[in-house]
């Protein structure tokens, strides 16, 4: 995906004026191409696939549940294009072959997600949804804990509320004792 820096520079010169500000002044100057750069990282997901960051499987044997917690996320709410930050958890066993990705694999597939004008419930079940579909595992679980600026500083201003979202799929669904396995082990602290 290639971004319009140009058009991001004019439309972000526009919202200033339209806010009653002048974008001509000292401050201001350079602060719409400092946003089209911003955006251009913020959204880089947009033009990714899951395919393209889980792309190393290894015949490892393993057939117990792998787990990666407190993966840092940092998102953009499509609502009101203002962050939500947070951790996400993913876990995963692995298929009947045994065959596991890289774990910076897992935080590379959060940021695929993460860097789109989003919602936190879609954003957890692509990242459960794209697991299944890539590696094909006996089950997935993601949990997701963020704060939403769009609570802290704006409408309810409640700073500090966590949302939680969980997408489970496969054995995570099917098997209490496996859910309840994973939840005790991201919830350890």
């Amino acid at each position: 995906m290639r971004v319009d820096h140009a058009r991001i520079e004019r439309a972000v010169r526009e919202l200033l004026l339209a806010i009653g500000e002048d974008p001509n002044r000292d401050g201001l100057l350079d602060t719409p191409a400092r946003v089209a750069r911003a955006y251009a990282e913020q959204f880089a997901g947009l033009g990714q696939a899951p395919e393209d960051v889980l792309t190393t499987v290894f015949d490892a044997g393993h057939d117990e549940m792998v787990l990666v917690r407190d993966i840092e996320v940092y998102s953009t709410c499509e609502h009101h294009l203002v962050p939500f930050h947070g951790v996400a958890h993913v876990g995963y066993i692995p298929n009947e072959k045994g065959q596991v990705t890289g774990l910076s694999k897992l935080a590379r597939l959060v940021d695929v997600y993460a860097r789109r004008p989003q919602v936190q419930e879609r954003m957890t079940s692509q990242i459960a949804d794209a697991l299944m579909e890539v590696l094909q595992p006996r089950g997935t679980i993601v949990v997701v804990e963020a704060e939403h600026m769009c609570m802290t500083m704006r409408g309810v201003r409640k700073p500090g509320a966590k949302t939680i979202t969980s997408a489970v799929r496969g054995i995570f669904r099917d098997d209490d004792k496996t859910r309840a396995e994973a939840m005790s082990l991201i919830n350890a602290r």
